[in-house]
């Protein structure tokens, strides 16, 4: 490929002028690759039709011969140029106007060209849709385009691309610019090798990009679809994979532990491992004990354990005389963390510090001190574990609660503490596996697939307005009987634009008339870290009875004796946080009850409250958010690290995304470098950001 970056170059290769360059520069279109990988958003299917066919309102493809071709200044606006034909074919006439809104259209040089092109006699389709003047029949902005008889007769039905615009820049300025685009791309070469095309039947790149524009059927469109979506996949892949293999050429630490600590661990649980905990522990500490830095995502579903998984890593890399870093998104979530795993770890004589923003400075300072010395074996903590002054004596284990919180350089920074230390990452959020692999592509990933024994079904109903008070009888009834409840809503404080309850408002209300006999409480992101700590603590000291509250506790808060998640506008919330939130209960031997509240007349939200109620299976509920809402709603697409695709579609392209996997460790398995393909390299490079295995790589030939 040609560099196309000249702007002078790239106007003369699509034929416009320089306004029109300034125009398509705000969509961030200045070069011909840019221009080609602008796709289309939607597209319109026009019929061929003769003009006597055609009905106002109907979008159309009209063959004839322009009878009359006139360039106007408007009198009411001269800034504005009037384009007018007047096309007939054997049944009628039609008239066609466009609005030319720039000086460049009343320059005489384009007049002239434009009086040779549209001369009376001149055979042209003209797409558009049809509307009623007084003078009869018109299609303003039409499409129209010279064509030979051949052409006319060959064209029944057409498919029009419609593009993401912005102010001065029309949908024609992009298909003449595109269509002109298109001719350059005679004898470019396909990045993508063509054993792998064959192999997954996949046409060129030329003829892909071609027809994404100017499809000349549905079927071609479909396939030109299918190739650059698999591209999109397939060169994420590629970087995840590589990125892999770059990580797997770093020296690790391999952890001998005597494992008399864990033996120790083992033996002080109060409770017996499952199946699924001890096999993702052996994968954990088989990793540890390599050569290679350990990458591993351990999932698991709410309340499967994997605290106590991550607890046995911690203390292999301990025993191994090593430090270990615990970060966690929330400060709720470091306190809950830092008193479980002090309450297993500290009668072993492991030394644990929790650090976050509301530690004191004093406290910060000793804290600090201890972890450069290497006297703290494990720091707890929040994004305050990433800042400058936090160093490690001799970190060999990251371990990053919900990691999907995270941005991948947070993750990065805490790791680089260390010299290559070994990361465990984990989360509560079941991920469908489309969304793990493009987000974690580059882990292994443990799934913790069994609950521990004794963990009761939450029975889940979904209640209105007015079946309210049954949850209010079932929370004074648990109550009455030694129980807890949580009452969630979606916002802090009431909002004039959202008909929604909020935590402060309704806590008043529950507090003074609905259960003024019981200890009610408030739980919201707004408050002091402190606030927030006395809060909690009331709860999990039983003085408080029923926690009012946003979804702070959606992730992290453990309190056994809570049996009732009343969860009010529940068609707010996504599946997977609505189990998430679920899992707050359901933690003890009591039976225990999830409670939907909604109003809404929305058929998707009953359709996914509905979903709610007949399963407590996490890993489903995932999946089914992501087809009902869409990765960018099930994860949060800035928070979560989620690729921005232009045609994959994450929730649909299941089978596509596993194809193009197979494809990326084909070519890695092969050469991991890719060198043996150049110009697979340079693609790669040029849509991806990851760091490159080789550090000579090629210059870009294109823009």
């Amino acid at each position: 490929m040609n560099n196309f970056s000249n702007n002078l170059n790239f106007q003369k290769m699509l034929d416009i002028n320089h306004s029109d360059a300034k125009k398509l520069a705000q969509l961030g279109l200045n070069t011909i690759v840019n221009l080609l990988y602008y796709f289309p958003k939607d597209y319109l299917s026009f019929r061929r039709t003769r003009i006597s066919e055609a009905r106002t309102g109907e979008y159309v493809t009209i063959a004839g011969k322009i009878v009359n071709h006139g360039i106007f200044d408007c009198r009411k606006k001269p800034e504005l140029t009037l384009q007018k034909w007047s096309v007939r074919d054997k049944t009628g006439k039609i008239s066609c106007t466009q609005f030319h809104n720039h000086s460049y259209y009343r320059s005489h040089k384009w007049r002239v060209e434009q009086y040779e092109l549209y001369s009376p006699g001149t055979l042209v389709l003209v797409t558009g849709k049809v509307k009623q003047d007084s003078y009869g029949l018109t299609i303003n902005n039409p499409t129209i385009k010279v064509v030979s008889l051949a052409d006319a007769k060959a064209s029944t039905n057409s498919i029009t691309p419609i593009y993401r615009l912005t102010k001065g820049v029309t949908n024609e300025l992009i298909l003449h610019c595109t269509e002109a685009a298109i001719a350059h791309t005679q004898g470019w070469l396909d990045p993508l090798p063509k054993k792998l095309r064959s192999r997954f039947k996949l046409i060129d790149l030329a003829t892909a990009l071609a027809h994404i524009h100017f499809p000349p059927n549905s079927d071609s469109l479909e396939k030109a679809r299918h190739r650059l979506a698999f591209d999109e996949f397939f060169y994420l892949q590629l970087g995840l994979l590589q990125r892999r293999y770059s990580l797997q050429q770093q020296p690790g630490y391999p952890l001998i532990a005597t494992r008399k600590l864990l033996n120790q661990f083992y033996q002080k649980l109060p409770f017996t491992l499952t199946q699924a905990q001890q096999r993702v522990i052996d994968e954990i500490l088989s990793d540890m004990e390599q050569l290679l830095p350990m990458n591993r995502l351990v999932q698991g579903d709410v309340g499967a354990g994997k605290t106590v998984v991550a607890a046995v890593a911690m203390l292999a890399t301990i025993e191994s005389g090593y430090q270990v870093a615990l970060m966690t998104p929330t400060e709720v979530l470091a306190q809950q963390h830092f008193e479980k795993i002090s309450t297993w770890l500290e009668p072993l004589g492991i030394s644990i510090a929790l650090l976050t923003g509301s530690t004191s400075t004093l406290k910060r300072r000793c804290i600090l001190q201890e972890l450069e010395s290497g006297k703290l074996s494990l720091l707890v903590g929040t994004h305050a574990l990433i800042q400058d002054t936090v160093h490690f004596n001799q970190l060999g284990l990251v371990v990053i609660d919900e990691q999907h919180r995270f941005g991948v350089e947070q993750r990065i920074k805490l790791s680089q503490k260390g010299i290559t230390p070994h990361l465990l990452t984990m989360t509560a959020t079941p991920i469908p596996r489309t969304l793990a692999l493009t987000l974690h592509g580059d882990l292994d990933i443990s799934l913790l697939d069994e609950l521990p024994p004794g963990r009761q079904p939450i029975e889940t109903k979904l209640l209105t307005e007015r079946t309210r008070n049954k949850a209010y009888r079932l929370i004074a009834r648990e109550v009455e009987q030694g129980r807890q409840a949580y009452i969630i809503l979606p916002l802090v404080e009431a909002s004039e634009k959202l008909d929604l309850k909020a935590a402060i408002d309704e806590y008043q209300h529950l507090s003074e008339n609905v259960f003024p006999n019981y200890q009610v409480g408030l739980l919201h992101g707004r408050m002091s870290s402190a606030q927030k700590e006395t809060a909690l603590a009331r709860f999990h000291n039983h003085q408080t009875k029923i926690l009012v509250s946003t979804t702070v506790v959606e992730v992290g808060v453990d309190v056994p004796n809570a049996s009732v998640m009343l969860i009010e506008h529940a068609e707010r919330f996504g599946l997977s946080q609505l189990h998430q939130l679920r899992g707050r209960v359901g933690r003890g031997t009591h039976k225990s009850y999830c409670l939907l509240v909604s109003n809404s007349k929305s058929e998707d939200a009953k359709t996914r409250l509905k979903v709610m109620e007949t399963s407590q299976d996490g890993f489903f509920l995932a999946e089914m958010d992501l087809r009902l809402r869409g990765p960018g709603q099930v994860l949060g697409t800035k928070q979560a690290g989620l690729p921005n695709f232009a045609l994959a579609d994450l929730s649909k392209d299941q089978v596509l995304l596993e194809q193009a996997r197979e494809a990326a460790l084909l070519a890695i398995g092969k050469d991991p470098t890719l060198k043996r393909w150049p110009e697979l390299l340079q693609e790669m490079s040029r849509r991806q950001p990851f760091e490159q295995v080789s550090s000579e790589l090629p210059t870009l030939p294109y823009g």
